[in-house]
C-alpha cells in the first residue's frame, strides 16, 4: 500500500522531567466513528478522476449539505466532477500517529448516506518517563489522526490512497487528573496540492476516546508542579540580509530547568519569513510544534489564540510611548513568524530550581539564528566538517527576557517585545550567568540533522526561482569574510564577520515578541481572608468603653434633688423668720430685702444649718466629679486644680439654676437646645483655626467632631490627616486605625493606615494595607499607584513597574468609558455632564456644599434681620477681565495616575508621598510640567514656608494657565503670609473676578476682607464678608460683617451679625468684645457688665478693642455708680473665672438673650447662646 509522503513527521527527542510513574503505562486510543462527511463525499475527487454524484445533482446537494453543515465552505467547489457509476461509495480508513510513529490503521469503511462512518478502531502507545513518549512529549505533542480515501482498482490502474483530512487530539487533560478523555476532533481538509493556498476549514470530525488504567500524575504531583507554556510569535524589524536567501531555517531556542541538573531545550524552528505587507491578524491561533503536516488547519491549537494588547501593558523592552510608532511600522515590514507554542511540565524540584535561578539572575537568554540548508548536491551521508558547521550558523543573536516578573505575587504570564543583540559570550555570561550557547555548544542535544535541522527539503525548482542578483547578495552576506576589511588572519576575519552580522540586529532594531505563561503563579497571591486576618493582627480589636451614661445621669439627678431639698429648707427658714409674702402685698423694697438676707445668713450660720446643707451637697458633688468628669486621681499642679475647679463651678451653678427653675416654675423648663453646628461646620472652624496658625484650637474642633459622633469614620480621618501634617504620626496612626476598626472594608482608611505606616518605616505593614485595599477594590487607581511608590522604596522595581502599569490600564479604561458616555450624551442632543475622573471617594474633609459660583452684579437674599445684602459685589470688584463668559484657557493636560494620586495625597496631608508622586509625574510628562504639577509643588513649599521656591512654582503655573483661579488664590495666600498685602489684595480680587471659584474660596474671602478692614475700606469688607457668609457661614465671616457694620455705624446690622457669630461660636472673645461695644450704647448699658466679663477673657487684643469706645459712651454706660447690677447677673459672671464657659439662658437674663437671638426669633428663646451639660459649645475662631 502506498503511503503519501509527509505523513510521518520526524521525531524530536527532548529532555525528560522527573518520572511520575515507575513502569510504562499504556495509553489506549479508540477511533469510534466519523460525522458530517457529506462535504468530503461531495468533494472526494481531488484530481477529477472519480466522483459519486453527477454534475446535474450538484445544486440539490449544495442546498442539502449547506443546511447540514452551514459553517463549512466547499474546498473543491471549482473542481470539475466526472460522471461515475452510482454504485460507487466513498471508502475511507483512519491512520493514528503519535510522536512521528504510526500506531496503526483502521479497517476500510464505507461512508453511509447520512455522512457517517463507523471505525471502532483501537490502538495504544506506552507512556514511559525514560522512553520516547515521555512526560515532556505528552505535554506538547498531540495525537495525529489522518483520514484517507481508498480508490479501488479500475482496469489497469492500481489501488490509490488519497488523504482527505487530519485531526489532532490534545493529551494534556491526561496529566490533569483525568483517566479517560472523549473528544470530537474537528477534521481539517488536505489541500489538493502544495501550490493551492486555501484557507483550511474544519469539515466534520472524528469521535475519539483516549484512556489510561491509572493516573499519569498523582494529585500531589500535579498540584506541586507547574505547567509552563512559551509562545514565540515573531521577530520584527529583521535585517534585510536576514531573509534574503530562501534556503534558510529560522530558529530560536531557550532552556528551562528540569529535574536535577537536566535542562529542557525548547526549540522553535521553521520560522516563516515575510516581506513588507499587512500586519499579522489579531486574534490568530497558536500552532502545535509539529512542523509541516498535510492539513495546515490541524496545526492550530484549539481554544488558544494570540490576542495581543496595548504596548504599555507588556513586560518587555519597547513599552514607552516613544516606541509606539516604531513598533507599528515594524509589524508591517520584514519579519519572521512562528506563532508556535511549546509546553513543558515542571515538577516540584524543577519549580524550586526555576525560582532560585530567577532570584539569582533575572535576565534569561533567548537565542536567535539563521541556519543555512544543505545544498541539493550533498547527499544524506555527506560529511560536513566543524568549520562548515560553524559557517551554517549565521546572524547569531540573543534577546534578554526579564523573568523577575514571575516572582511577583499572583503573576502567571509575561508577554512583551524584547530587543535582539549580537551574541557575545562575555556579555551573555555577565547578564545571564549562562556559560554555553545552545546553537554552538549544545547542538548535539537538539538531535537535529545538520542539513537544516530537520526542516522539509526545498525543491530545486523553488531554489532556482531566486534571481541571480539575490543569489549574489545572499552569497556575500552568508560569507562576509570575503569582504576585505583588513589584512588580519582568518580567525580575526571570522570574528569580524560574526560581529558585523550581530550588529545588524541593533542597526535594524530587531525585537522578538514572545509570551511565557504558567498554569499557577510561582508566588501565590495572598487571599482576601489572609489579608483581613493580618490587618486584624496589626489593629487589635479594641474593647468598648464602659458605659458611664447612666452613672453620670444619676449623679446629676441626685444633685438636682439635693439642691431642691436645700432650697425648700431655706425657704421654710425664711417663712419662719419673716412670714409668707403674698402677691397682693406689693413688692418689697431693696433695703428691706438686703436686711432680710443679712438676718437669714446670720440665723443659718449660728444655728449650724449652713454647714449641714453644705455636707448634704458634698456627697452629690463628689459623685459628679467621679461619674461625670471621671476624676479619681490627684492633680499634678495647682494650675490644673484651679482650672478644674473653675470648670466644675460653672457646671454646678448651671445645674443649680436648672433645678431652681424647675422648683419655682409650674412646668418643667425645656432643656437647652442642642447645638446647631454640624460636623461640616466644625471642620470648617478647624480649617480656619489652622489658617490662623491656632493649631491648639484646631485640634479642639477636630476632637469635638469626634465627640459629636464617635462612629463617624470621616471625623477620625480628618483628625488623623491634621495630626499627619503636624508630625504627630503616632496620633495619626491611632486615628486611622480607629476608622478602620469602624469599617474594615473602608478603602481610604486602609490607604491612610498604609501611608502612616510608611512614614513610620513599617514597610511590611504598609504593604499589607495597600494589598488589602487592592484586593477589596481592584479598580482603585490610587491604591495601585501607592503600592508602586511603596515597592520603589523597598527597591522592588519589578513590582513597582507592574503596579504602575495596572494603574495606567485602569485609567485608560476609565477615560475610554467616560469618552463613550460623553459621545452618547452628545448624540442624544443633551448637554454632556463632565464625568468625574476620580472613581475613588477621597476623604477631602470639605463640606458637602460645593463652592458657589461668583457672579458679579448678582444680588442674593437678604439676611434674616436687617438690610444685609448677602452677595452683592462692590462695583470696584468688577475688573475689566470679569465678563459673563471667560475666554477659553489652554486645553487640560492628559490625566495621569500620579496627578490623581497627588490630588488624594494633598487632601490627607501626605507630603512625603506627594514629592515621590510628583517626581514620577515629572519623568512621565512629554511636554514638560503642567500647571497642576507646579501648583502641587507650590503647596508643598508653602507648607514648609519656603516662600521663594513657592513663588517660582506659582509664576510658572501662571504662565501655563493664567486663567486658573486656584493659582491666583495660592499666590494671594503666599503674599498674605509674606505681609505683602497690596499684592495679596490684587491676587484675591483677580480670583473673585473669575466665573469659576477657587477650591479654597472661603479663605480668599476671609483674608481679602481682613485686608479691607486694615485699610479701612469698610464698605468693601462688608460685601466680601457677606459673600463668605453666603458661601459658608462661620463665626469669623459674621464677625467680619459685624466689625464692618460697626465701623460704618450701622449698629443694628452689626448687632444682628454679631448675634449670628455668637450663635455659631460662643467662645470667641472678639465677638464678645464687639458685643461690649454695642452694649456701650445708652439703651443697653445694663448689659455692659455681662458681656464685658466674657470679653475680658480675650486678653490684650480684646482690651484694645474695648479702649476704642468713646469716652461719652463709657460715661453713659457707667450711669449711676450707686446702682448695682441685676442680682441674676452679678454672681454668675462675677464669680466665674472661665469666661469661655456659658451659663444657661435663663441665668443670663432676658435682655442678653434678646441680643443674641433677635435674628433667630423663629427658633425660640434661648437659641442664641448655647450650653451643654458638660460645658459650653465650642465653635470656630
Amino acid at each position: 500500500m502506498e503511503v503519501p509522503a509527509g505523513l510521518n513527521a520526524g521525531k524530536e527527542p527532548t529532555a525528560t522531567a522527573l518520572p511520575s510513574v515507575s513502569q510504562p503505562v499504556p495509553v489506549n486510543i479508540t477511533v469510534m466513528n466519523a460525522h458530517d462527511l457529506l462535504l468530503i463525499i461531495f468533494g472526494a475527487s481531488q484530481h477529477g478522476e472519480t466522483g459519486i454524484f453527477p454534475p446535474k445533482d450538484r445544486e440539490w446537494w449544495v442546498l442539502s449539505v449547506a443546511k447540514l453543515c452551514s459553517s463549512s465552505p466547499f474546498l473543491w467547489w471549482n473542481r470539475p466532477l466526472q460522471k461515475t457509476p452510482k454504485s460507487k461509495v466513498l471508502v475511507t480508513f483512519v491512520r493514528v500517529e503519535y510522536n512521528g510513529a504510526v500506531l496503526g490503521d483502521s479497517s476500510k469503511t464505507d461512508a453511509l448516506p447520512d455522512g457517517t462512518a463507523e471505525y471502532n478502531f483501537s490502538t495504544s502507545f506506552e507512556y514511559s518517563p525514560d522512553g520516547p513518549n515521555s512526560l515532556d512529549v505528552l505535554v506538547q505533542k498531540p495525537l495525529l489522526l489522518t483520514m484517507l480515501e481508498v480508490v479501488p482498482k479500475e482496469k489497469k490502474k492500481p489501488e490509490k490512497i488519497t488523504p482527505l483530512g487530519q485531526a489532532v487530539v490534545d493529551l494534556l487533560p491526561l496529566l490533569q487528573g483525568l483517566r479517560s478523555l472523549k473528544v470530537f476532533a474537528p477534521l481539517y481538509a488536505v489541500p489538493a496540492s502544495p501550490s493551492e493556498m486555501l484557507h483550511p476549514e474544519a469539515m466534520g470530525g472524528l469521535e475519539v476516546t483516549v484512556s489510561t488504567k491509572e493516573l499519569l500524575l498523582s494529585a500531589t504531583q500535579f498540584s506541586s508542579g507547574n505547567l509552563l507554556s512559551i509562545t514565540l510569535e515573531a521577530a520584527y524589524s529583521v535585517p534585510a540580509a536576514f531573509i534574503a536567501d530562501a534556503q534558510q531555517n529560522y530558529m530560536a531556542c531557550l532552556q528551562m530547568p528540569a529535574a536535577g541538573e537536566k535542562e529542557l531545550l525548547l526549540l522553535f524552528k521553521n520560522g516563516i519569513p515575510k516581506a513588507d505587507g499587512n500586519k499579522e491578524p489579531l486574534p490568530r491561533p497558536k500552532q502545535w510544534p509539529l512542523g509541516p503536516i498535510l492539513a495546515p488547519g490541524a496545526l492550530n491549537i484549539p481554544d488558544s489564540f494570540i490576542v495581543g494588547g496595548p504596548y504599555e501593558d507588556e513586560d518587555g523592552d519597547l513599552t514607552k510611548s516613544e516606541d509606539r510608532e516604531f513598533r507599528i511600522q515594524a509589524e508591517s515590514t520584514r519579519r519572521v513568524v512562528w506563532d508556535t507554542e511549546r509546553r513543558c511540565f515542571l515538577d516540584a524540584a524543577a519549580v524550586a530550581v526555576l525560582q532560585k535561578r530567577i532570584a539569582e539572575c533575572r535576565l534569561w537568554p533567548v537565542e536567535l539564528c539563521r541556519m543555512s540548508l544543505a545544498s541539493a548536491g550533498k547527499g544524506k551521508n555527506s560529511k560536513i566538517d566543524k568549520g562548515d558547521e560553524d559557517k551554517q550558523i549565521a546572524f547569531h543573536g540573543v534577546a534578554y527576557v526579564n523573568m523577575m516578573h514571575l516572582l511577583c505575587p499572583g503573576v502567571k504570564q509575561i508577554r512583551g517585545a524584547f530587543r535582539v543583540f549580537n551574541y557575545q559570550d562575555s556579555e551573555v555570561l555577565a547578564k545571564t550567568k549562562f556559560q554555553q550557547s545552545i546553537f554552538r555548544d549544545l547542538r548535539s542535544q537538539l538531535s537535529l540533522p545538520k542539513e537544516g535541522f530537520g526542516s522539509p527539503p526545498v525543491s530545486k525548482s523553488a531554489h532556482n526561482k531566486v534571481s541571480k542578483e539575490e543569489k549574489d547578495s545572499s552569497t556575500t552576506l552568508l560569507n562576509p569574510s570575503k569582504i576585505q576589511l583588513s589584512d588580519g588572519t582568518g580567525e580575526s576575519e571570522k570574528v569580524t564577520s560574526l560581529s558585523l552580522e550581530g550588529q545588524q540586529y541593533s542597526e535594524a532594531g530587531t525585537f522578538l515578541v514572545m509570551e511565557i505563561k504558567l498554569d499557577r503563579p510561582l508566588v501565590p497571591k495572598r487571599l482576601r481572608e489572609e489579608l483581613v486576618r493580618r490587618v486584624k493582627e496589626l489593629i487589635p480589636a479594641r474593647p468598648a468603653l464602659p458605659t458611664r451614661t447612666e452613672g453620670a445621669r444619676k449623679a446629676v439627678e441626685d444633685y438636682h434633688k439635693r439642691i431642691t431639698s436645700i432650697a425648700v429648707a431655706i425657704l421654710r427658714e425664711y417663712h419662719e423668720l419673716f412670714g409668707k409674702q403674698l402677691p397682693d402685698q406689693g413688692a418689697i423694697d431693696h433695703k428691706t430685702l438686703e436686711e432680710q438676707k443679712r438676718q437669714l445668713d446670720y440665723e443659718l450660720n449660728t444655728s449650724g444649718k449652713y454647714f449641714a446643707f453644705k455636707e448634704q451637697l458634698k456627697y452629690s458633688v463628689v459623685k459628679i466629679v467621679r461619674e461625670k468628669y471621671l476624676k479619681t486621681t490627684a492633680f499634678e499642679t495647682k494650675e490644673q486644680l484651679q482650672a478644674f475647679l473653675s470648670e466644675l463651678f460653672v457646671y454646678l451653678v448651671d445645674n443649680m439654676h436648672i433645678a431652681l427653675n424647675k422648683l419655682l416654675s409650674e412646668e418643667d423648663v425645656s432643656p437647652a437646645p442642642p447645638s446647631c453646628t454640624t460636623r461640616e461646620q466644625l471642620l470648617l472652624f478647624a480649617r480656619e483655626a489652622e489658617a490662623n496658625k491656632d493649631f491648639k484650637l484646631a485640634s479642639l474642633f477636630y476632637e469635638q467632631r469626634i465627640a459629636r459622633d464617635q462612629r463617624s469614620i470621616q471625623s477620625w480621618l480628618d483628625y488623623g490627616a491634621f495630626c499627619l501634617l503636624h508630625e504627630d504620626d503616632t496620633k495619626a496612626k491611632e486615628c486611622f486605625q480607629q476608622a478602620l476598626c469602624l469599617d474594615s472594608n473602608h478603602i481610604q482608611s486602609l490607604l491612610l493606615c498604609g501611608i502612616v505606616a510608611v512614614k513610620l518605616q513599617h514597610y511590611e505593614e504598609a504593604e499589607i494595607f495597600f494589598e488589602d485595599a487592592r484586593c477589596l477594590e481592584p479598580s482603585n487607581i490610587v491604591a495601585w499607584t501607592l503600592s508602586g511608590l511603596l515597592y520603589e522604596m523597598k527597591n522592588s522595581y519589578i513590582q513597582a513597574e507592574r503596579s504602575f502599569r495596572e494603574a495606567n490600564k485602569l485609567l485608560r479604561a476609565q477615560l475610554e468609558k467616560e469618552s463613550r458616555l460623553l459621545e452618547a450624551a452628545e448624540g442624544e442632543g443633551k448637554e454632556p455632564s463632565s464625568p468625574s475622573t476620580d472613581t475613588e471617594k477621597i476623604p477631602d474633609g470639605s463640606a458637602d456644599k460645593p463652592p458657589a459660583v461668583v457672579e458679579s452684579a448678582t444680588a442674593l437674599q437678604e439676611a434674616p434681620k436687617g438690610n444685609l445684602q448677602a452677595k452683592q459685589v462692590h462695583p470696584d470688584f468688577q475688573s475689566s477681565t470679569s465678563q459673563d463668559v471667560q475666554p477659553a484657557g489652554p486645553q487640560p493636560p492628559p490625566c495621569t495616575i500620579f496627578m490623581k494620586t497627588v490630588e488624594f495625597l494633598m487632601k490627607v496631608n501626605a507630603v512625603g508621598f506627594v514629592h515621590k508622586a510628583l517626581a514620577h509625574e515629572l519623568l512621565s510628562l512629554q511636554g514638560g510640567p503642567t500647571c497642576a504639577y507646579h501648583l502641587a509643588m507650590a503647596w508643598t513649599y508653602l507648607l514648609r514656608e519656603d516662600f521663594p521656591r513657592c513663588e517660582e512654582c506659582l509664576c510658572e503655573a501662571i504662565q501655563i494657565d493664567p486663567t486658573n483661579p486656584n493659582v491666583w488664590a495660592q499666590k494671594g495666600h503666599l503674599c498674605y503670609l509674606q505681609k505683602d498685602f497690596d499684592n495679596a489684595k490684587e491676587c484675591y480680587e483677580q480670583v473673585i473676578s473669575f466665573v469659576e471659584d477657587a477650591a479654597d474660596i472661603h479663605f480668599v474671602y476671609l483674608r481679602l476682607g481682613s485686608i479691607y478692614l486694615e485699610e479701612k475700606e469698610y464698605g468693601r469688607a462688608k460685601q466680601i464678608y457677606l459673600l463668605a457668609c453666603d458661601n459658608s457661614a462661620t463665626c469669623l465671616t459674621w464677625l467680619g460683617v459685624g466689625i464692618a457694620c460697626y465701623r460704618l455705624k450701622e449698629m443694628l446690622e452689626a448687632e444682628d451679625a454679631l448675634s449670628e457669630a455668637n450663635a455659631l461660636d460662643n467662645t470667641n472673645a472678639e465677638v464678645w468684645a464687639y458685643l461690649t461695644l454695642i452694649c456701650l450704647q445708652p439703651t443697653v448699658c445694663s448689659l455692659l457688665l455681662c458681656v464685658a466679663g466674657r470679653a475680658a477673657a480675650g486678653g490684650r487684643a480684646v482690651l484694645q478693642i474695648l479702649r476704642q469706645a468713646r469716652p461719652a459712651e463709657r460715661r453713659a454706660a457707667a450711669g449711676d455708680p450707686r446702682r448695682p447690677a441685676p442680682p441674676r447677673l452679678r454672681r454668675p459672671f462675677a464669680l466665674s473665672p472661665r469666661a469661655h464657659k456659658v451659663t444657661s439662658p435663663r441665668a443670663l437674663g432676658p435682655a442678653s438673650v434678646a441680643i443674641v437671638s433677635r435674628s433667630r426669633r423663629d427658633r425660640g428663646e434661648g437659641q442664641g447662646v448655647r450650653s451643654e451639660p458638660g460645658g459650653g459649645v465650642r465653635g470656630g475662631a
